[in-house]
C-alpha cells in the first residue's frame, strides 16, 4: 500500500466519510414510503391459493364427504395424519378417526389434491394458535366444525379455482 493511499484512508476515516454515507442512506428511506404493516390491524391480500387451517367438508344432506380412502394419509410427507375406518351397515366405509397433528404439517396441500371427493381442504384461516401442544392435535369432530362453520367460503373459493384443477 502506498502512502498516498494511506493518507487518503486516514483521512477518509478521519471525515468519518463512512457513518456519513450511512447516514445518507437511513434519511433516505426516513422519508419515503414505508412497506411494513401493523398486522392484526392491517391484512395483507391472500392469494386464492393460499393454504391455511385444515378442514373436513360434509354434503348437502350433512352426510361426511371422507369415505375413507386413506389417500391424504398415505400421500402426507409430514406423517401428520391419522385414519381409522369403519364399515356401516349399508356397507360404506366412513371415518371412526380422523386425526391431524398441525406441529407436524407442512401445509404442502397433497391432501387436498389426493382427496377424490374433496373432503378435506385447506381454508383460508391463518389465525390460529395453541397454547399446549394439544391445542394443536385436530380431531374428526373438530374439523367437521371448522368444515360447518366455513363452508360456503370453502365452497366460493373451490368454485373459483376448479378451472385451474
Amino acid at each position: 500500500m502506498s502512502a498516498v493511499a494511506s493518507v487518503k484512508d486516514f483521512v477518509s476515516s478521519f471525515m468519518l466519510t463512512e457513518l456519513l454515507k450511512g447516514m445518507a442512506l437511513t434519511g433516505k428511506y426516513m422519508f419515503s414510503r414505508k412497506i411494513t404493516i401493523q398486522f392484526p390491524e392491517e391484512k395483507t391480500p391472500l392469494s386464492p391459493r393460499f393454504r391455511g387451517l385444515h378442514a373436513l367438508r360434509r354434503y348437502e344432506n350433512g352426510e361426511e364427504r371422507c369415505i375413507a380412502c386413506k389417500l391424504c394419509e398415505a400421500v402426507c410427507p409430514a406423517l401428520a395424519i391419522t385414519i381409522e375406518s369403519d364399515v356401516r351397515e349399508d356397507g360404506s366405509r366412513r371415518t371412526s378417526r380422523y386425526d391431524i397433528d398441525l406441529t407436524k404439517c407442512i401445509f404442502c396441500g397433497f391432501c387436498e389434491e389426493s382427496c377424490p371427493v374433496d373432503s378435506i381442504v385447506e381454508t383460508h384461516i391463518l389465525e390460529y394458535h395453541g397454547e399446549k401442544r394439544g391445542d394443536l392435535y385436530f380431531t374428526k369432530e373438530m374439523l367437521l366444525a371448522v368444515g360447518d362453520r366455513y363452508e360456503n367460503e370453502i365452497a366460493a373459493n373451490r368454485a373459483a379455482d376448479a378451472k385451474y384443477r
